[in-house]
């Protein structure tokens, strides 16, 4: 479904039974953290919260917080053929004759959907405030209780290079400081912080918008660790076939998505700053108090009778861990144009994006592994993994079972581990010093003679596929029982 409205989001989910309306009062402070916390982990609906302590505006939150939704959010019924769709233009086929050629036609023609188109109306546009507008209108949610306030947690913030009029598109918590101001937490390494940083280069406030409640697509592609420069609308429109219409603001020079359910208009002081947090933010602890730059809202537009829509972060698992697993799928068809010996790579939830990165690969040489960690670490965000593991191409490194025993059956401590220092992620509350400290990258694949290993590598032990299938066959008729599960922690 090509959504462009999160209401029909709301009406579509609610029929296939993937939404749950709470319509009895509940406190936006902590109580819809806690319910929504339940909701994700055992695997629940999306959340309407209908009747919200003290607003007339409902909540929606865990809108991504499975992977069916996930993938129906993306405008696919699952993200394998996303991962297809990928690799199926960046490895096309090159027509040796014209009816090949002929064939890659639909493909250019799907082109003309990706690019964003400017409208007139929107219906974001539908109620607009230029003056007596407050944020305490909406219900902002405070999530955990040593948070330093309330915080938008999903919003898209647009932002324009001063020197080029390039778009980008992040994802930058907000918290209210009061009515018309809030913190803008962007980590420097953003794209929107490098538009900061010319702003102030040039003595020049920076413009900002920020759109909550977009087509859930524009959301994720907000997310995405696309290049700098890159407009996010461009992922937008590709993933779901369909043009991101955008309408310009009313105060400032930006266009945002036009049928966003909120949209705050505003601009970003040089050289202003606040302190900002604490936050319990994405890595299960807070990230603590610091200075970051101060939004002054001058406009505030929205549909009428809005959603607002929250996401809540926090120890994993939460909604956040499913919008890093379309990531990893999205752009591993791009990081193979780089580095082809890619098997696969696995982010597991409880690395918080940035903790643990498992890679199989296709091992061609001596060293290759470490050429691979190395590279890894120059290669965009990826730059902040603070351990990655590699191992041969036959390892499932989704199976936890698996990639831990083969793991760690296949290093040699001394010999097999390497360090390094470089960036880390600003959230990473272990390191020495802010954005900066080491890597650990483990070499867990085969070794071989080359690279020094005189020894004879052992073979699995594996049953032979013949007494497997004779097996198969008498299973049923030997009735065993099983109490529970195999693992030695049950």
């Amino acid at each position: 479904m090509k959504y462009t409205n999160l209401k029909e989001v709301v009406s579509d989910l609610e029929k296939m039974k993937q939404l749950k309306r709470i319509t009895i009062e509940v406190d936006p402070e902590l109580e819809i953290t806690e319910i929504t916390r339940r909701s994700v982990e055992k695997g629940g609906p999306a959340l309407l919260f209908e009747k919200v302590k003290g607003f007339n505006i409902p909540v929606l939150t865990n809108l991504f917080g499975s992977m069916e939704r996930l993938s129906l959010m993306l405008g696919s019924p699952n993200l394998n053929k996303i991962e297809q769709e990928i690799k199926k233009w960046v490895s096309p086929k090159i027509p040796t004759q014209w009816t090949e050629a002929a064939k890659l036609l639909p493909m250019l023609l799907e082109l003309k959907d990706i690019f964003p188109k400017i409208t007139t109306r929107g219906s974001c546009q539908e109620v607009v405030l230029e003056s007596g507008f407050t944020l305490e209108k909406f219900p902002i949610l405070k999530c955990w209780p040593e948070d330093a306030g309330k915080f938008i947690t999903f919003p898209v913030v647009i932002t324009k290079n001063p020197l080029t009029g390039v778009r980008n598109m992040g994802m930058y918590r907000l918290q209210v400081f009061d009515g018309q101001t809030t913190g803008m937490h962007w980590h420097r390494h953003k794209g929107a912080a490098r538009h900061y940083q010319i702003a102030e280069e040039l003595n020049r406030s920076l413009e900002a918008a920020v759109a909550i409640g977009p087509a859930p697509v524009i959301a994720y592609a907000a997310t995405a660790p696309l290049p700098d420069d890159l407009d996010e609308c461009l992922l937008a429109g590709f993933l779901r076939k369909k043009k991101v219409e955008l309408v310009k603001c009313v105060t400032v020079d930006l266009e945002v998505p036009a049928n966003s359910q909120i949209v705050l208009e505003g601009y970003i002081n040089p050289r202003e700053r606040r302190k900002e947090g604490p936050f319990g933010d994405h890595t299960g602890y807070y990230s603590p108090a610091e200075n970051f730059p101060v939004f002054h809202i001058t406009c505030i537009t929205h549909q009428k009778n809005p959603i607002y829509h929250a996401t809540v972060v926090g120890p994993p698992p939460m909604e956040d861990c499913f919008i890093g697993k379309a990531t990893e799928r999205i752009f591993l068809p791009l990081l193979k144009l780089t580095l082809p010996e890619i098997s696969d790579i696995h982010l597991p939830q409880e690395g918080v994006f940035h903790n643990l990165l498992l890679v199989s690969i296709d091992k061609r040489y001596p060293g290759h592994a470490k050429k691979v960690i190395n590279s890894l670490w120059g290669s965009g965000q990826l730059m902040f993994s603070k351990v990655i593991v590699v191992v041969d191409k036959n390892v499932d490194i989704h199976n936890p079972r698996e990639m831990v025993w083969k793991a760690l059956s296949s290093i040699d401590p001394k010999r097999d581990i390497i360090f390094t220092k470089g960036p880390v992620d600003d959230l990473d509350h272990a390191s020495p010093m802010p954005g900066l400290g080491s890597k650990m990258g483990i070499d867990a694949t085969k070794k071989w003679p080359e690279e020094g290993f005189q020894r004879s590598w052992p073979n699995e032990a594996k049953m032979t596929e013949e007494i497997r299938k004779i097996v198969d066959d008498k299973w049923n008729n030997l009735s065993i029982k099983f109490s529970r599960g195999n693992s030695c922690a049950d």
